[in-house]
Protein backbone atom coordinates (compact mmCIF):
# COMPACT_ATOMS: atom_id res chain seq x y z
CA UNK A 1 0.00 0.00 0.00
CA UNK A 2 2.50 2.46 0.86
CA UNK A 3 4.48 1.41 -2.56
CA UNK A 4 1.49 2.56 -4.47
CA UNK A 5 0.94 5.98 -2.54
CA UNK A 6 5.09 6.31 -2.86
CA UNK A 7 4.64 5.63 -6.92
CA UNK A 8 1.36 7.77 -7.50
CA UNK A 9 3.16 10.47 -6.12
CA UNK A 10 6.26 10.04 -8.34
CA UNK A 11 3.45 9.67 -11.31
CA UNK A 12 1.86 13.45 -10.39
CA UNK A 13 5.55 14.64 -9.52
CA UNK A 14 6.32 13.63 -13.17
CA UNK A 15 3.07 14.87 -14.44
CA UNK A 16 3.98 18.44 -13.14
CA UNK A 17 7.15 18.79 -14.75
CA UNK A 18 6.17 17.89 -17.77
CA UNK A 19 3.29 20.34 -17.56
CA UNK A 20 5.32 23.19 -17.02
CA UNK A 21 8.50 21.69 -19.51
CA UNK A 22 5.95 21.42 -22.82
CA UNK A 23 4.42 24.91 -21.33
CA UNK A 24 7.39 26.46 -21.28
CA UNK A 25 8.85 25.49 -25.03
CA UNK A 26 5.33 26.61 -25.90
CA UNK A 27 6.08 30.31 -26.55
CA UNK A 28 5.77 30.59 -30.67
CA UNK A 29 3.43 33.50 -31.24
CA UNK A 30 0.44 32.91 -31.91
CA UNK A 31 -1.99 34.96 -34.58
CA UNK A 32 -4.84 35.88 -35.41
CA UNK A 33 -5.88 35.82 -39.17
CA UNK A 34 -8.17 36.11 -42.02
CA UNK A 35 -8.20 35.28 -45.49
CA UNK A 36 -8.14 37.61 -48.63
CA UNK A 37 -11.27 36.81 -50.82
CA UNK A 38 -12.71 38.00 -54.25
CA UNK A 39 -15.43 40.25 -54.60
CA UNK A 40 -16.34 44.02 -55.30
CA UNK A 41 -15.32 47.18 -53.97
CA UNK A 42 -16.63 50.63 -53.87
CA UNK A 43 -15.15 53.87 -52.50
CA UNK A 44 -16.80 56.54 -51.42
CA UNK A 45 -17.08 59.66 -49.71
CA UNK A 46 -19.31 60.40 -46.73
CA UNK A 47 -20.55 63.40 -45.75
CA UNK A 48 -24.15 64.50 -44.00
CA UNK A 49 -26.42 67.19 -45.62
CA UNK A 50 -29.76 68.26 -45.93
CA UNK A 51 -33.32 67.09 -47.92
CA UNK A 52 -34.54 70.13 -49.17
CA UNK A 53 -36.93 70.55 -52.50
CA UNK A 54 -35.51 72.00 -55.49
CA UNK A 55 -36.91 74.73 -55.96
CA UNK A 56 -38.64 77.31 -53.32
CA UNK A 57 -41.02 80.04 -53.61
CA UNK A 58 -41.06 82.69 -50.54
CA UNK A 59 -44.68 84.40 -51.36
CA UNK A 60 -44.41 87.99 -49.30
CA UNK A 61 -46.44 91.21 -49.60
CA UNK A 62 -46.02 94.39 -51.29
CA UNK A 63 -48.19 95.94 -49.31
CA UNK A 64 -49.04 96.54 -45.58
CA UNK A 65 -52.14 95.76 -43.70
CA UNK A 66 -54.27 93.54 -41.68
CA UNK A 67 -54.68 89.70 -43.34
CA UNK A 68 -58.32 89.39 -43.55
CA UNK A 69 -58.41 86.16 -45.06
CA UNK A 70 -56.37 82.85 -45.78
CA UNK A 71 -57.13 80.40 -48.24
CA UNK A 72 -54.64 77.69 -47.80
CA UNK A 73 -53.13 75.87 -45.18
CA UNK A 74 -49.98 73.83 -44.32
CA UNK A 75 -49.62 70.63 -47.45
CA UNK A 76 -52.29 72.75 -49.34
CA UNK A 77 -51.88 72.16 -53.56
CA UNK A 78 -51.64 75.37 -55.31
CA UNK A 79 -51.81 76.49 -58.76
CA UNK A 80 -50.39 79.30 -60.54
CA UNK A 81 -52.57 81.93 -60.10
CA UNK A 82 -54.60 81.22 -57.22
CA UNK A 83 -55.78 83.34 -54.22
CA UNK A 84 -53.88 81.86 -51.08
CA UNK A 85 -54.81 85.15 -48.78
CA UNK A 86 -56.46 88.77 -48.99
CA UNK A 87 -55.38 91.50 -47.03
CA UNK A 88 -58.08 94.28 -46.18
CA UNK A 89 -58.99 96.19 -49.11
CA UNK A 90 -61.06 98.96 -47.01
CA UNK A 91 -57.92 101.60 -46.97
CA UNK A 92 -57.04 100.84 -50.30
CA UNK A 93 -60.54 101.19 -51.83
CA UNK A 94 -60.32 104.53 -50.00
CA UNK A 95 -57.62 105.24 -51.87
CA UNK A 96 -58.39 104.64 -55.23
CA UNK A 97 -61.66 106.30 -54.48
CA UNK A 98 -59.99 109.58 -53.61
CA UNK A 99 -57.91 108.76 -57.05
CA UNK A 100 -60.54 109.00 -59.28
CA UNK A 101 -61.98 112.28 -57.48
CA UNK A 102 -58.91 113.82 -58.53
CA UNK A 103 -58.43 112.54 -61.73
CA UNK A 104 -62.17 114.02 -62.19
CA UNK A 105 -61.19 117.15 -60.91
CA UNK A 106 -58.08 117.28 -62.94
CA UNK A 107 -59.59 117.00 -66.55
CA UNK A 108 -62.34 119.27 -65.04
CA UNK A 109 -59.66 121.75 -64.81
CA UNK A 110 -58.06 120.92 -68.06
CA UNK A 111 -61.97 122.15 -69.85
CA UNK A 112 -61.67 125.23 -67.80
CA UNK A 113 -58.33 125.86 -69.05
CA UNK A 114 -59.05 124.95 -72.47
CA UNK A 115 -62.27 127.72 -72.21
CA UNK A 116 -59.90 130.20 -71.17
CA UNK A 117 -57.63 129.45 -74.17
CA UNK A 118 -60.19 129.88 -76.58
CA UNK A 119 -61.22 133.07 -75.21
CA UNK A 120 -58.17 134.32 -75.19
CA UNK A 121 -57.67 133.92 -78.59
CA UNK A 122 -61.04 135.67 -79.69
CA UNK A 123 -59.86 138.58 -77.63
CA UNK A 124 -55.75 138.53 -79.19
CA UNK A 125 -57.76 138.16 -82.76
CA UNK A 126 -59.76 141.29 -82.42
CA UNK A 127 -57.47 143.29 -80.84
CA UNK A 128 -55.23 142.38 -84.13
CA UNK A 129 -57.60 143.22 -86.42
CA UNK A 130 -58.44 146.60 -83.88
CA UNK A 131 -54.47 147.30 -83.72
CA UNK A 132 -54.42 147.10 -87.73
CA UNK A 133 -57.32 149.58 -87.54
CA UNK A 134 -55.56 151.68 -85.36
CA UNK A 135 -58.52 151.62 -83.12
CA UNK A 136 -57.05 150.46 -80.02
CA UNK A 137 -53.60 150.96 -78.54
CA UNK A 138 -50.58 148.80 -78.77
CA UNK A 139 -50.98 147.88 -74.87
CA UNK A 140 -54.19 146.32 -75.39
CA UNK A 141 -52.56 144.39 -78.26
CA UNK A 142 -50.00 142.89 -76.53
CA UNK A 143 -51.94 142.35 -72.94
CA UNK A 144 -54.38 140.16 -74.97
CA UNK A 145 -51.14 138.20 -76.57
CA UNK A 146 -50.00 137.91 -73.01
CA UNK A 147 -53.08 136.70 -71.60
CA UNK A 148 -53.48 134.06 -74.24
CA UNK A 149 -50.19 132.70 -73.97
CA UNK A 150 -50.60 132.26 -70.29
CA UNK A 151 -53.93 130.27 -70.75
CA UNK A 152 -52.10 128.20 -73.36
CA UNK A 153 -49.57 127.42 -70.47
CA UNK A 154 -52.58 126.65 -68.48
CA UNK A 155 -53.67 124.27 -70.56
CA UNK A 156 -49.85 122.52 -70.80
CA UNK A 157 -50.32 122.76 -66.67
CA UNK A 158 -53.79 120.59 -66.56
CA UNK A 159 -53.10 118.19 -69.26
CA UNK A 160 -49.81 117.14 -66.59
CA UNK A 161 -52.18 117.46 -63.56
CA UNK A 162 -54.32 115.03 -65.36
CA UNK A 163 -51.60 112.57 -66.24
CA UNK A 164 -50.18 112.74 -62.20
CA UNK A 165 -53.77 112.17 -61.06
CA UNK A 166 -54.01 108.80 -63.75
CA UNK A 167 -50.81 107.81 -62.35
CA UNK A 168 -51.58 107.97 -59.34
CA UNK A 169 -54.88 106.70 -59.38
CA UNK A 170 -53.01 103.35 -61.50
CA UNK A 171 -50.31 103.33 -57.87
CA UNK A 172 -53.97 103.05 -55.81
CA UNK A 173 -55.11 100.60 -57.97
CA UNK A 174 -51.94 98.50 -58.19
CA UNK A 175 -51.79 98.53 -54.42
CA UNK A 176 -55.45 97.30 -54.21
CA UNK A 177 -54.40 94.10 -56.46
CA UNK A 178 -51.40 93.62 -53.96
CA UNK A 179 -54.33 92.67 -51.48
CA UNK A 180 -55.10 89.60 -52.99
CA UNK A 181 -52.07 87.25 -52.38
CA UNK A 182 -51.47 84.47 -55.61
CA UNK A 183 -49.43 81.60 -56.02
CA UNK A 184 -46.62 82.18 -58.18
CA UNK A 185 -46.25 78.98 -59.15
CA UNK A 186 -47.54 75.34 -58.68
CA UNK A 187 -46.84 73.76 -55.80
CA UNK A 188 -47.78 72.86 -52.20
CA UNK A 189 -47.64 75.22 -49.23
CA UNK A 190 -44.90 73.86 -46.71
CA UNK A 191 -44.83 77.13 -44.32
CA UNK A 192 -47.59 79.50 -43.32
CA UNK A 193 -46.32 82.42 -41.50
CA UNK A 194 -49.04 84.17 -40.49
CA UNK A 195 -52.89 84.08 -39.01
CA UNK A 196 -56.17 86.07 -39.60
CA UNK A 197 -55.91 89.40 -37.79
CA UNK A 198 -52.29 89.60 -38.10
CA UNK A 199 -50.76 92.90 -39.38
CA UNK A 200 -48.02 92.86 -41.84
CA UNK A 201 -45.76 95.71 -42.59
CA UNK A 202 -43.97 96.02 -45.78
CA UNK A 203 -42.11 99.15 -45.29
CA UNK A 204 -38.64 98.19 -45.07
CA UNK A 205 -38.64 94.22 -46.10
CA UNK A 206 -41.36 91.81 -47.77
CA UNK A 207 -42.44 89.80 -45.33
CA UNK A 208 -42.91 85.98 -46.09
CA UNK A 209 -46.95 84.92 -45.63
CA UNK A 210 -46.20 81.42 -47.27
CA UNK A 211 -43.27 79.05 -47.99
CA UNK A 212 -44.54 77.32 -51.40
CA UNK A 213 -42.34 74.03 -53.00
CA UNK A 214 -42.85 73.72 -56.04
CA UNK A 215 -42.64 70.30 -56.23
CA UNK A 216 -41.86 67.63 -53.67
CA UNK A 217 -41.80 64.67 -56.05
CA UNK A 218 -38.16 65.99 -57.22
CA UNK A 219 -35.91 66.83 -54.26
CA UNK A 220 -32.19 67.57 -53.60
CA UNK A 221 -29.46 67.23 -50.73
CA UNK A 222 -27.23 70.16 -50.18
CA UNK A 223 -23.99 68.31 -48.53
CA UNK A 224 -20.98 69.48 -47.02
CA UNK A 225 -18.05 67.72 -48.13
CA UNK A 226 -14.38 68.34 -47.22
CA UNK A 227 -11.53 70.26 -49.05
CA UNK A 228 -9.63 66.76 -48.37
CA UNK A 229 -12.51 64.80 -50.80
CA UNK A 230 -13.77 67.01 -52.46
CA UNK A 231 -11.42 66.72 -55.59
CA UNK A 232 -12.80 63.54 -55.73
CA UNK A 233 -16.08 64.35 -56.48
CA UNK A 234 -17.49 64.69 -60.56
CA UNK A 235 -21.07 65.50 -61.07
CA UNK A 236 -22.65 62.71 -62.37
CA UNK A 237 -21.47 60.30 -59.12
CA UNK A 238 -23.92 57.74 -58.22
CA UNK A 239 -25.05 58.70 -54.58
CA UNK A 240 -26.66 55.99 -51.57
CA UNK A 241 -28.04 57.96 -48.72
CA UNK A 242 -30.42 56.96 -45.91
CA UNK A 243 -32.37 59.23 -43.33
CA UNK A 244 -33.30 58.98 -39.87
CA UNK A 245 -36.81 58.15 -40.89
CA UNK A 246 -36.33 55.31 -42.63
CA UNK A 247 -32.85 53.57 -41.84
CA UNK A 248 -33.76 50.46 -43.64
CA UNK A 249 -34.45 52.07 -46.96
CA UNK A 250 -31.05 53.32 -48.85
CA UNK A 251 -32.61 56.06 -51.70
CA UNK A 252 -30.44 56.80 -54.80
CA UNK A 253 -29.26 59.34 -56.06
CA UNK A 254 -26.71 61.75 -58.38
CA UNK A 255 -24.36 64.33 -58.66
CA UNK A 256 -25.64 67.42 -59.66
CA UNK A 257 -23.55 70.75 -58.95
CA UNK A 258 -20.35 71.20 -57.31
CA UNK A 259 -20.35 74.73 -55.86
CA UNK A 260 -17.07 76.43 -55.72
CA UNK A 261 -18.09 78.97 -53.04
CA UNK A 262 -16.19 77.80 -49.50
CA UNK A 263 -18.09 77.50 -46.38
CA UNK A 264 -15.13 77.71 -43.27
CA UNK A 265 -16.44 77.06 -40.33
CA UNK A 266 -13.95 77.33 -37.28
CA UNK A 267 -11.14 76.88 -39.37
CA UNK A 268 -12.57 73.74 -40.92
CA UNK A 269 -13.24 74.52 -45.24
CA UNK A 270 -16.38 72.45 -46.97
CA UNK A 271 -18.05 72.77 -50.29
CA UNK A 272 -21.49 71.99 -51.20
CA UNK A 273 -22.42 69.16 -53.26
CA UNK A 274 -26.10 69.01 -54.56
CA UNK A 275 -27.05 65.70 -55.21
CA UNK A 276 -30.69 65.31 -57.14
CA UNK A 277 -32.83 62.98 -55.88
CA UNK A 278 -36.45 61.19 -57.06
CA UNK A 279 -38.79 61.37 -54.12
CA UNK A 280 -42.07 59.99 -55.99
CA UNK A 281 -43.73 58.35 -52.65
CA UNK A 282 -42.95 61.66 -50.90
CA UNK A 283 -41.23 59.81 -48.41
CA UNK A 284 -38.43 62.28 -48.25
CA UNK A 285 -39.45 65.52 -46.65
CA UNK A 286 -38.20 69.05 -46.48
CA UNK A 287 -34.85 69.48 -43.66
CA UNK A 288 -34.53 65.67 -42.87
CA UNK A 289 -30.54 65.25 -42.46
CA UNK A 290 -29.36 62.52 -45.18
CA UNK A 291 -26.23 60.14 -44.60
CA UNK A 292 -24.53 60.23 -47.76
CA UNK A 293 -22.24 58.23 -49.86
CA UNK A 294 -20.49 59.52 -52.83
CA UNK A 295 -19.58 56.51 -54.95
CA UNK A 296 -15.69 57.80 -56.23
CA UNK A 297 -14.91 53.98 -57.86
CA UNK A 298 -16.35 50.64 -57.70
CA UNK A 299 -13.75 47.84 -58.86
CA UNK A 300 -15.74 44.54 -60.07
CA UNK A 301 -14.34 41.10 -58.65
CA UNK A 302 -11.43 41.88 -57.52
CA UNK A 303 -9.17 40.14 -54.47
CA UNK A 304 -9.67 42.17 -51.29
CA UNK A 305 -7.26 42.13 -48.69
CA UNK A 306 -8.95 43.32 -45.04
CA UNK A 307 -7.69 46.60 -43.61
CA UNK A 308 -6.25 45.16 -40.54
CA UNK A 309 -4.07 42.91 -42.67
CA UNK A 310 -2.23 45.83 -43.55
CA UNK A 311 -1.87 47.85 -40.45
CA UNK A 312 -0.27 44.73 -38.73
CA UNK A 313 2.82 45.46 -37.61
CA UNK A 314 5.36 42.49 -35.62
CA UNK A 315 6.85 43.58 -32.70
CA UNK A 316 10.62 42.01 -31.90
CA UNK A 317 12.27 41.89 -28.40
CA UNK A 318 9.61 44.29 -27.17
CA UNK A 319 9.92 46.89 -29.90
CA UNK A 320 8.67 47.43 -33.22
CA UNK A 321 10.74 46.32 -36.12
CA UNK A 322 11.56 48.57 -38.58
CA UNK A 323 9.23 48.53 -41.69
CA UNK A 324 10.34 48.63 -45.27
CA UNK A 325 8.65 51.03 -47.57
CA UNK A 326 5.77 50.64 -49.55
CA UNK A 327 2.88 48.42 -48.93
CA UNK A 328 3.21 44.63 -47.60
CA UNK A 329 1.41 42.18 -45.44
CA UNK A 330 2.33 39.55 -42.81
CA UNK A 331 2.11 35.74 -43.19
CA UNK A 332 3.06 32.56 -41.58
CA UNK A 333 5.28 30.59 -43.50
CA UNK A 334 6.57 27.51 -41.83
CA UNK A 335 6.25 29.09 -38.40
CA UNK A 336 8.04 32.11 -39.08
CA UNK A 337 6.67 35.47 -39.89
CA UNK A 338 7.26 36.68 -44.12
CA UNK A 339 6.76 40.24 -45.17
CA UNK A 340 5.03 40.09 -48.82
CA UNK A 341 5.48 43.51 -50.56
CA UNK A 342 2.15 44.17 -52.54
CA UNK A 343 0.68 46.93 -54.54
CA UNK A 344 -3.35 48.31 -53.23
CA UNK A 345 -5.52 50.47 -55.15
CA UNK A 346 -8.63 51.70 -53.65
CA UNK A 347 -10.19 51.04 -50.19
CA UNK A 348 -14.13 50.79 -49.04
CA UNK A 349 -13.14 51.15 -44.66
CA UNK A 350 -12.83 47.51 -44.46
CA UNK A 351 -11.05 46.33 -47.65
CA UNK A 352 -8.08 47.36 -50.09
CA UNK A 353 -7.82 46.39 -53.52
CA UNK A 354 -4.82 43.93 -54.64
CA UNK A 355 -3.23 45.47 -57.37
CA UNK A 356 -0.66 42.95 -57.48
CA UNK A 357 1.57 41.13 -55.33
CA UNK A 358 2.94 37.59 -54.09
CA UNK A 359 -0.51 36.06 -52.40
CA UNK A 360 -3.83 34.75 -53.91
CA UNK A 361 -7.32 34.17 -53.14
CA UNK A 362 -7.63 32.26 -49.82
CA UNK A 363 -4.57 32.80 -48.64
CA UNK A 364 -4.56 33.58 -44.40
CA UNK A 365 -2.71 36.98 -43.50
CA UNK A 366 -1.86 37.74 -40.43
CA UNK A 367 -4.06 40.51 -38.39
CA UNK A 368 -3.69 40.63 -35.17
CA UNK A 369 -1.07 38.68 -32.45
CA UNK A 370 -2.44 37.45 -29.56
CA UNK A 371 0.73 38.31 -27.49
CA UNK A 372 0.50 40.94 -25.25
CA UNK A 373 1.97 44.00 -27.04
CA UNK A 374 1.10 47.53 -27.31
CA UNK A 375 1.91 47.86 -30.60
CA UNK A 376 -0.49 45.31 -31.83
CA UNK A 377 -4.00 46.47 -33.62
CA UNK A 378 -6.97 43.55 -32.55
CA UNK A 379 -8.66 43.05 -35.28
CA UNK A 380 -10.05 40.16 -37.25
CA UNK A 381 -12.90 37.47 -37.33
CA UNK A 382 -10.83 34.11 -36.95
CA UNK A 383 -8.31 32.34 -34.61
CA UNK A 384 -5.24 30.74 -36.53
Amino acid sequence: MKKIVIISGILIVIAIAGFILFRGNGNEPKFRTDKIIRGDIEMAVTATGTVNPVTTVLVGTQVSGTIKKLYVDFNSPVKKGQLIARIDPALFEAQVNQAKANLLSAKANLEKAKATLVDAKRTMDRNKELFSKNLVARSDLDTAETNYETADASVIAAKSQVAQTEAALNLAGTNLRYTKIVSPVDGIVVSRNVDVGQTVAASFQTPTLFTIAQDLTKMQIDTSVDEADIGKIKVGQDVEFTVDAYPDITFKGRVWQIRNAPITVQNVVTYDVVINVDNPELKLKPGMTANVSIIVSIKKDVLKIPNAALRFKPAEKGKTAVQPKGSGVWILEQGKLKRLPISIGISDGNYTELVSGGIKEGQELIVESLTKSKTQTPSGPRMF
